[in-house]
């Protein structure tokens, strides 16, 4: 529900229960991102579904991940069930009004949604080693890969562009290190394993072509409503540094494309970045900083990213201190770790002089939530124990028929659901590879060729290993051994050898420098 710019979130609850009053986020603080956290079963996905809900209402574009398959009722009619009248009744909703909404259904592996994909290139050395977890001599080798793929016009799109030149920097590892700096054989084999693991476990569908485009997350309905983005991430949660870097991808794709539109009247995307947790744990200092940047400076963009998790303490502090819009859901405190969430939790907020916020946060009921947004000149409101208000669309998961029928009428239905294979670094390096095998191949004909005119058309016996291994026919000269049980090399197998030898060391320059500037011709 949209009052005067506002999205209504729920009415706050007095100790006598008088002087109740809506609470609201004001629309032109939403790209000023936003927390909500809580113990499981709180009622943290009911909160980011009627965030949603008011988003789309006031024309804004959201995109959340599913991360448990049941927030895919909103694409439904809500349900006139005792609960939601109940609550609807408490704080006063009047009229309660069931709606669906415009909803769009992503999955990486396209069973419940539309294919969603990136290209190798544009996730970058840097995500791909947090999603590989790489050294630091790891990561410095992908940096060379996708520099050498840079200048030497290599399109990396899919895992096997990546796999392929791997291989080749690995048999060309000396000649390259001289140029790009050191490549150690050992740290192309470790990442061509950990790319195999990936593999493996189903990361081989989130790179290729067509990759998604950032508008077709960005759209509005006919009537205004901004279209509720949804990926399929039940399946995806089982490996979760795959599901972190992937929403870490789209807030950095958000950044990069997105112009500056500075202060707006509402945002121009909502981002929920559920199971926040996944992306900080274990995060190396460069990523917390790559995150801290783009959380400081999207806000610019117009997009609005809110952080749903567990734990405030799963989230950094410097990425904490830009959350200006908090919905604090209960939170157990039976642990010391779980004593210092409550305390922190409790200190974010603007105190409120009627409750004391730690005590209040482990009594909140399923529902329930301390509500603090920002007002005003932007300065954070009075932290209020809130009712939170029922959705408006269904709760729980669409059936199949349903959600097949949703993506049947979606607006990119067919844009993503197949794959494309375009020429790429894996093709560009086979047919240079299957050209230097040719020329190898022609090079040995034209020596063997050579061999057999300069001998003067008489009878050449065969070498031992390649054919008849017999002994030479009357009247053929027997080779003097240049060392008991050791045949001295002929002149054929010593011309044979030899232009392999050059045609291998030609090969070997002739891809350094394919690599650096002629696969461009």
């Amino acid at each position: 529900m949209i009052e005067d710019g506002k999205l209504y979130i729920g009415t706050s609850r007095k100790p006598d229960d008088t002087n109740n009053k809506p609470e609201y986020l004001d629309l032109k603080f939403g790209n000023r991102h936003g927390l909500v956290t809580g113990a499981t079963g709180t009622g943290k996905t009911i909160t980011l579904q009627i965030l949603a809900e008011g988003f789309s209402n006031a024309g804004v574009p959201v995109f959340c991940a599913d991360v448990k398959g049941d927030l895919s009722g909103i694409g439904a009619m809500g349900e006139p069930k005792d609960f939601l009248l109940k609550r609807a009744q408490q704080i006063g909703l009047e009229p309660y009004d069931f709606q669906e909404f415009p909803v769009i259904f992503w999955d990486l592996y396209g069973e419940k949604g539309h294919r969603v994909r990136t290209t190798m290139s544009e996730m970058g050395p840097l995500l791909l080693s947090r999603l590989m977890n790489a050294t630091d001599a790891q990561e410095g080798v992908l940096n060379i890969a996708f520099k050498i793929a840079d200048k030497g016009g290599l399109p990396l799109l899919d895992m096997k562009d990546l796999q392929s030149l791997l291989t080749y920097m690995g048999d060309n590892a000396s000649e390259l290190s001289n140029q790009f700096g050191f490549i150690s054989k050992a740290s192309v084999g470790s990442i061509q394993r950990e790319l195999l693991i990936l593999e493996q476990q189903g990361a081989e569908h989130f790179f290729g072509e067509p990759a998604l485009k950032i508008s077709d997350i960005m759209r509005t309905t006919n009537d205004g409503r901004g279209a509720i983005s949804v990926l399929a991430a039940d399946k995806l949660m089982m490996n979760p540094r795959l599901y972190g870097t992937f929403l870490l991808w789209m807030l950095s794709e958000l950044f990069e494309v997105l112009p500056e539109v500075g202060d707006a009247d509402k945002p121009k995307l909502v981002f929920f970045f559920d199971e926040a947790h996944l992306l900080f744990n274990d995060a190396p200092k460069v990523l917390i900083e790559r995150v801290e940047q783009v959380v400081r400076l999207i806000r610019s963009k117009g997009v609005g990213v809110y952080f749903v998790t567990q734990n405030p303490l799963d989230v950094p502090e410097t990425v904490l201190a830009q959350l200006g819009n908090r919905v604090q859901h209960a939170l157990r405190a039976y642990t010391p770790r779980e004593q210092k969430a409550v305390k922190t939790a409790a200190d974010t907020f603007r105190p409120n002089p009627e409750f004391d916020c730690a005590t209040v946060i482990t009594n909140l009921g399923t529902g329930e939530a301390l509500v603090s947004t920002l007002e005003g000149k932007g300065a954070p409101s009075m932290v209020e124990r809130t009712l939170i208000r029922p959705p408006a669309s269904r709760v729980g998961p669409l059936t199949t028929e349903e959600r097949a029928h949703v993506m049947k009428i979606s607006p990119v239905a067919g844009l993503y659901d197949e794959d494309f294979d375009r020429e790429s670094a894996y093709e560009m390096l086979a047919k240079k590879a299957a050209q230097a095998a040719q020329q190898v191949e022609e090079a040995k004909k034209a020596e063997e060729e050579a061999a057999e005119q300069s001998s003067g058309g008489g009878s050449i016996w065969t070498l031992p290993g390649f054919g008849n291994d017999s002994a030479p026919t009357s009247g053929t000269p027997r080779p003097r051994s240049a060392s008991p049980g050791r045949q001295r090399e002929t002149v054929v197998e010593a011309a044979m050898k030899s232009a392999a030898r050059s045609m291998a060391n030609s090969l070997g320059r002739a891809l350094v420098r394919g690599i650096l500037g002629s696969l461009k011709r």
